[in-house]
């Protein structure tokens, strides 16, 4: 279905649906407790994919060993990754969060050359300089505007960063055997669902879903955009390459910024930070060229 696109575009508009999928949350977060959430988020994401299931899904698949893989990466990625993301959107909002976010690109690099084979070049050298610059500078209080958050908070979207790149690269090397972006990314989050809903169950102090109001509703719309972005990013994978497609994917924070002035208007965007985005765009770039 989306084979005949180029892996740019599918990647671009996988960066479009994670900002907008963050953006989604954020408003969420007003009336939701955030890791009810993300587990409610999660599950319309499985659900997504199961809805999809008669059309797309594969059975010969489960008896495949690539199917362990998506399996692992279930354990950690969206289960793990989406409650950093969204502890993060909490603290410090969603333009330092897909911001930072952005430092895939420096671990999908490691991944590529540790393990891909990929050769380490002066851009990705320069790239890798440039996104560590514009967390220092993010970490740095600004006079003129007070920082709010924690400054251990930065760390959460970083990590969130660092499990998708993992869960990017075990996703490649799976569908060497597998080349079905649906697929891996339905068994990934059909194990994160079930990962992440047993331990919410068994939390006694959960706070119950109140369906009455919008949060619910706010999450599961993030999830079916979790959901749609995901099969474009293992697409891209699929007929790109990591070390490329990635920092395309990165690129998310441009959307989640431009949504945050036009659409949303309810967050203050600083010269701080749109400095930062600039050099981590710019850092990403290079990165991509560096291949």
């Amino acid at each position: 279905m989306l084979d005949s696109f180029p892996p740019v575009l599918l990647a671009l508009t996988c960066a479009f649906l994670f900002a907008l999928g963050g953006q989604v949350q954020s408003v969420g977060l007003q009336t939701m407790e955030a890791r009810t959430g993300t587990m409610v988020s999660i599950g319309a994401n499985a659900g997504f994919y199961w809805l999809l299931a008669p059309w797309l899904l594969n059975v010969d698949y489960f008896f495949t060993h690539a199917v362990l893989l998506f399996a692992m990466i279930g354990l950690i990625r969206p289960a793990i990754s989406a409650n950093l993301a969204v502890a993060a959107l909490r603290h410090i909002g969603p333009t330092l969060t897909t911001t930072l976010s952005s430092t895939s690109p420096l671990f999908a690099a490691a991944i590529g050359v540790l393990i891909l084979d990929e050769m380490l070049t002066w851009q990705i050298i320069v790239g890798t300089i440039g996104i560590i610059m514009a967390i220092v500078s993010l970490a740095q209080k600004d006079k003129a505007v007070p920082r709010t958050f924690p400054l251990w908070a930065l760390a959460l979207p970083i990590g969130a960063a660092f499990i998708r790149s993992v869960g990017h690269g075990v996703t490649k090397i799976g569908m060497i055997e597998v080349p079905d972006p649906y697929f891996a990314a339905m068994i990934g989050a059909s194990v994160s669902f079930v990962i992440t809903f047993t331990l919410w169950a068994a939390k006694g102090e959960r706070q119950p879903i109140k369906f009455a109001t919008a949060g619910p509703y706010w999450f599961m719309s993030a999830g079916c955009v979790y959901g749609f972005a995901l099969i474009c990013l293992n697409t891209a994978l699929l007929y790109g390459e990591l070390i490329t497609v990635v920092p395309i994917v990165a690129s998310a924070p441009i959307f989640s910024m431009l949504m945050s002035i036009f659409v949303f208007r309810r967050e203050r965007v600083t010269l701080r930070i749109f400095a930062a985005v600039a050099v981590v765009m710019t850092s990403v770039v290079l990165i991509s060229l560096g291949h």
